[in-house]
């Protein structure tokens, strides 16, 4: 196996992984607060990084039928949330293309 390059975010507000402490997105890539995971409360953003994905699935969640992706640590392979491939409902269009990150499983740097 080979090293794991990480992405290192400047800035003073961060949220890393609650596992490893690897940096997963910024605070300024915050689109929501407002968004439920499977383990609560969870955010919506723009942009992550230090993540793999996994296969495409069509998943029922609250707001409707999407395709998405479970998003995973790539340093410790702990499941962060997930990144909406598709939204078929024209009302959640916004979403495509944008990260959940569950809050259980984050932790904030710099609040």
């Amino acid at each position: 196996m080979g090293l794991i390059f990480l992405e290192t975010l400047p800035g003073p507000k961060i949220f890393k992984c609650k596992c490893c402490n690897a940096h997963s997105a910024s605070g300024d890539a915050i689109v929501s607060k407002d968004f439920q995971g499977r383990f609560g409360k969870a955010y919506l953003f723009n942009s992550v990084v230090n993540i793999s994905l996994g296969p495409n699935e069509d998943r029922m969640l609250n707001s409707g039928l999407h395709t998405v992706n479970d998003i995973y640590c790539s340093c410790c392979q702990q499941m962060l949330g997930w990144r909406y491939e598709k939204a078929y409902e024209p009302s959640e269009k916004y979403k495509e293309g944008k990260y959940i990150l569950e809050k259980a499983r984050i932790l904030k740097e710099g609040w």
